[in-house]
């Protein structure tokens, strides 16, 4: 599992690297080189502030939840955690409605996404029991459909969830729910739903994550400033 997440993070190094080289090598070559292009070329680089921070803590935290995987056993999902955020034609919910007839044990969250009365039809038109669904509105973006139902499913005795979301989007979403879940100590299996859009570029995950490691610090998601972004 961790493999993936070592080799996408030092090929993004490689990337900014090169870059870096570019850069340098641009301005040396152009002493007169225009600022506002100069800028844009340092911006590419995204290897400071809080992208540097999170290469700085993020490595060491992977090594860690690669030991505490290696220690204990894989436990069965005990629920099923979708995260919001599809389009009109409720992807993730429809997709959800199937994959739980097949666990119809498990108790069903979901943070975000469609209206409530659309997301209940879905699920009452697929023979689901609604007393298994559970609506969720308190997140405005991703890093906190995972900080705003960790510890709700830590009360519940929760220690392993099937985490439903776009291909596309997955592994943002495994970043940060490793990282969010993870601090207390529940695990999460993917189950992804097939997309045709494009997978999201390796800075979502990385900005985002270094905010999932903030929030373990600090308490503080730094949503407001993101969502102005």
């Amino acid at each position: 599992m961790y493999a993936k997440k070592f080799q996408f993070i030092f090929g993004w190094i490689s990337q900014k690297s090169a870059t870096l080289h570019t850069c340098l090598s641009f301005s040396i070559e152009n002493p007169g080189l225009n600022r506002r292009k100069y800028r844009a070329l340092k911006n590419n680089l995204l290897f400071t502030g809080h992208s540097f921070r999170f290469m700085v803590f993020a490595l060491p935290l992977l090594i860690w939840l690669g030991y505490q995987e290696s220690k204990i056993e894989n436990l069965p999902p005990q629920a099923v955690l979708v995260l919001g955020g599809s389009t009109s034609r409720l992807e993730r919910e429809r997709f959800t409605a199937d994959f739980v007839r097949e666990h119809p044990s498990l108790p069903i969250w979901i943070s975000g996404g469609s209206p409530p009365r659309s997301t209940e039809n879905v699920f009452a038109n697929a023979g689901v029991d609604p007393k298994r669904l559970h609506l969720d509105y308190q997140a405005v973006d991703t890093v906190t459909n995972f900080t705003t139902l960790v510890d709700v499913l830590q009360d519940q005795g929760i220690k392993s969830v099937y985490l439903v979301t776009s291909e596309f989007h997955m592994r943002r979403a495994r970043v940060i729910g490793e990282i969010v879940l993870g601090s207390r100590g529940i695990q999460l299996k993917p189950v992804p739903v097939p997309s045709k859009n494009m997978r999201e570029p390796v800075d979502k995950s990385i900005r985002d994550g270094a905010r999932a490691l903030m929030w373990v610090a600090t308490g503080y998601t730094g949503a407001d400033h993101s969502r102005r972004r």
